[in-house]
């Protein structure tokens, strides 16, 4: 049966979507998983991948057109299959397979429609189902980090509700709703799919009892009976645990006359605020020894700056380590370790790498450098020479800034350089675009801004798109050489060892020199040893002599 596909909402504050480009066209067979259309929304232009099998037969929105978030997108149904009644009744909401299937077999109405139609008349009027949002283009899923309102809580359009931990960043997510908040759905510290239900908006005093995560609507459609058998599988045993453990744990601190119960103690999850967690971080402490005097034994910015160790050593009494005691600590995997963790394994074992590794006299590029930042306003380091020598080299070895496909090898025109930059939950790679075509001490400043960005979260998902060839460069830790897993879909990525003295023979004499090891992994689907060769040997002579990057 033919199923709407309506304009996604692809970010957190995304209201319209613009059709930058179709990548089916209309009688196309469509996987699910493939990418249906590239959609430029306010953050980012992002691939949106299809959830059905079958035939794209009508196109709603074409290229270049904008369309609000849950408009009539596209149609994917068998070949052939009638598709008039949907384009007449051209709602474009969720509801509007149910409402066509309906005028189409009234009277075989199946007792699956009308148990589905009974879940949607339980919604009572003004109140608003708020779900695990898509803030990113790859998210699968996301963890609550922090309710930054709570149920009972009034909510105005534009407040922020909850930070969510995606697998690039922490965002903050906005309400697009006005009211009460009536129900939260997934607690602060619990992952949940997207589209799960996230929590309830509405009138003050609804009665929501009765709405549960399997009456909400999910972009992916399925056959009613599939439903059915899978709700208690994915969502039963992710959810109520989590729920119940948590009331257990809450249950004797509200009971307690002693409002600061460590939660830590029984080995419970710690209740802190964002701002408290922020401040224990700064200052070093362990949240497990500090006594919370908010709700429910939530530590906040008082019991931080109140905080001794001293009196958390004295309480604790003689509760600690001995010595030859194993001990483990479970942290749990952020989103965005998931994620690296992912995409490398699947570079690693698709990609077959090979390596090239070669020695730089960095002799010339020490006293060009030097001479270079005693100019008035100018600093550049290291690692921006290496990008501009790198940008400059794949514009005369475009076969290096290529990406590889089933049926094509992607040669890119244009030279987007990614420039790996460690943060605490992992690595993030920003992405210098048109990176040749910029100075030195462009890609400094531009470098500088979007690492800043990278360590305090506030990077944008379109900073770390499009790049076609990455740099990581360890040589600021001492690492003197080392390899690097490539940035899929890039064909090769740069690692960048320290520069170190030692000796080097120069005219037959043997002088003590500076030397950087470089080393540039390959796809050998796409970069032959001989290609890869070539590319480092042109990087060579524009690190080696930096007076022709300026020429």
């Amino acid at each position: 049966m033919a199923e709407i596909v309506n304009m996604p909402r692809l970010s957190d504050t995304m209201e319209e979507g613009v059709v930058a480009a179709w990548l089916k066209k209309v009688g196309d067979k469509v996987e699910e998983g493939d990418i249906l259309a590239e959609i430029e929304t306010d953050k980012a232009t992002m691939e949106f991948e299809s959830f059905q099998n079958g035939t794209l037969l009508h196109i709603g929105v074409q290229e270049g057109e904008t369309a609000p978030v849950d408009q009539l997108l596209c149609i994917i149904g068998e070949e052939g299959e009638d598709i008039s009644s949907l384009l007449e009744g051209g709602s474009g909401s969720e509801t509007s397979d149910e409402t066509t299937a309906d005028a189409d077999s009234k009277e075989e109405a199946s007792s699956d429609d009308q148990e589905e139609a009974s879940a949607s008349s339980d919604i009572p009027d003004g109140v608003v189902i708020v779900n695990m949002p898509r803030l990113s283009d790859t998210m699968e899923e996301g963890t609550v980090a922090s309710w930054l309102k709570q149920e009972g809580d009034s909510v105005e359009e534009g407040d922020i509700l909850a930070e969510i931990e995606t697998d690039k960043a922490t965002m903050e997510f906005e309400s697009f709703n006005s009211g009460t908040l009536l129900k939260i759905g997934i607690q602060e510290g619990e992952t949940a799919k997207v589209d799960t239900l996230l929590a309830i908006i509405g009138p003050a005093g609804t009665d929501v009892s009765g709405i549960s995560a399997s009456k909400t609507a999910a972009p992916k459609k399925e056959e009613k009976k599939e439903e059915k058998k899978e709700e208690p599988k994915k969502e039963a045993p992710k959810s109520e645990p989590k729920k119940v453990e948590a009331k257990k744990e809450a249950a004797p601190v509200a009971s307690s006359s002693n409002k600061s119960s460590n939660a830590a103690a029984t080995g419970g999850r710690i209740f802190a605020s964002p701002l408290a967690k922020k401040m224990a971080e700064e200052k070093g402490i362990d949240l497990s020894q500090v006594s919370g005097s908010g709700e429910n034994g939530r530590i906040v910015k008082s019991d931080i700056e109140s905080f001794t160790p001293s009196a958390a050593a004295a309480s604790s009494g003689s509760s600690f380590v001995s010595v030859g005691t194993e001990t483990f600590e479970e942290v749990p995997n952020s989103q965005m370790r998931k994620t690296i963790a992912k995409r490398l394994g699947q570079s690693k074992f698709t990609a077959p790498h090979y390596y090239l590794t070669i020695d730089l006299d960095m002799d010339n590029a020490i006293a060009s450098r030097k001479a270079i930042n005693q100019l008035p306003d100018t600093k550049i380091s290291f690692n921006d020479m290496v990008i501009k020598a790198a940008a400059m080299a794949l514009r005369l070895h475009p076969k290096v800034n290529t990406q590889w496909t089933d049926k094509n090898t992607v040669i890119a025109k244009h030279i987007h350089v990614g420039v790996a930059v460690a943060v605490d939950d992992g690595l993030l790679v920003p992405v210098l675009p048109f990176a040749d075509q910029m100075s030195m001490q462009q890609i400094g400043g531009k470098v500088r801004e979007l690492a800043g960005k990278a360590r305090s979260k506030k990077l944008q998902p379109k900073e770390m798109e499009g790049s076609t060839f990455t740099i990581s460069n360890l040589g600021m830790f001492g690492i003197t050489e080392f390899t690097s897993i490539i940035n899929q879909p890039n064909s090769a990525i740069m690692s960048v060892g320290a520069i170190v003295q030692k000796p080097v023979v120069k005219d037959g004499q043997i002088v003590v020199g500076n030397v950087m090891k470089i080393t540039l992994a390959c796809d050998h689907r796409t970069v032959d040893g001989a290609t890869g060769a070539a590319f480092l040997q042109t990087f060579q002579s524009y690190i080696e002599n930096p007076i022709v990057m300026y020429m």
